[in-house]
């Protein structure tokens, strides 16, 4: 298979397996939403799941959350680790959305990237996720999947991301992201496939027989 032919593949059967994923973070708008996704990081969506109702009812929106002191917000997100770094950044972020957004979160790249605990990936779900705007956030699983299927030999998540994109139809971004995660989780796992186990890994290399060595992000 050539590269172009891998992605079709891939495509196709991500749309089939998950034809409409659903977005794995719980969340009623788009604050919510970008206070989840930053604590999702180095955290699994099932545990801030777990802890993010006690947060909610502590403070949804930026103008109740800085009321808080970082103190009450680390004790209920402790769960998700790194708790000092992100209590600190939920704190500065929703003061910052206050002063200079109104007390919305942007709908842009660059705003929210300036915020504090946002980083690239983070800013690229919010738009994808709370805005529909096309966005293709790769993480470390995404990475990994994206080297087994052939589809990028980028050292780092960036060339990842820049590989995918022009692989892939933009209007098909957004939900692409959301079905390799889901697939990953399912069937493509760091200990569960090592690329030549899922159904994706054996049809897109089917002659594959020792394991493949992925590039860490």
């Amino acid at each position: 298979m050539l590269k172009k032919e891998r992605a079709a593949y891939v495509l196709q059967r991500l749309q089939k397996e998950y034809p409409e994923p659903p977005i794995p973070l719980d969340h009623k708008d788009p604050y919510t939403l970008l206070v989840a996704v930053l604590l999702s990081a180095q955290c699994t969506d099932e545990r801030v799941n777990q802890v993010t109702p006690a947060l909610w009812e502590l403070a949804d929106n930026p103008y109740d959350m800085a009321k808080q002191t970082v103190e009450d917000i680390k004790a209920i997100i402790r769960p998700c680790g790194l708790s000092p770094q992100k209590s600190k950044a939920i704190s500065k972020l929703s003061q910052i959305l206050i002063e200079e957004h109104d007390g919305e979160v942007p709908a842009d790249m660059d705003a929210l990237e300036k915020l504090p605990g946002v980083g690239h990936k983070t800013a690229g779900v919010v738009m994808a996720q709370a805005f529909d705007v096309p966005s293709f956030p790769v993480d470390t699983h995404i990475h990994r999947l994206a080297q087994r299927w052939g589809l990028t030999n980028g050292q780092n998540v960036a060339q990842t991301e820049k590989d995918l994109k022009r692989l892939f139809p933009e209007d098909a971004w957004n939900a692409l992201h959301l079905q390799i995660i889901y697939w990953g989780r399912e069937f493509c796992s760091a200990r569960g496939c090592d690329g030549t186990v899922c159904e994706i890994c054996r049809t897109c290399y089917p002659k594959r027989k020792n394991p493949k060595i992925t590039l860490k992000a």
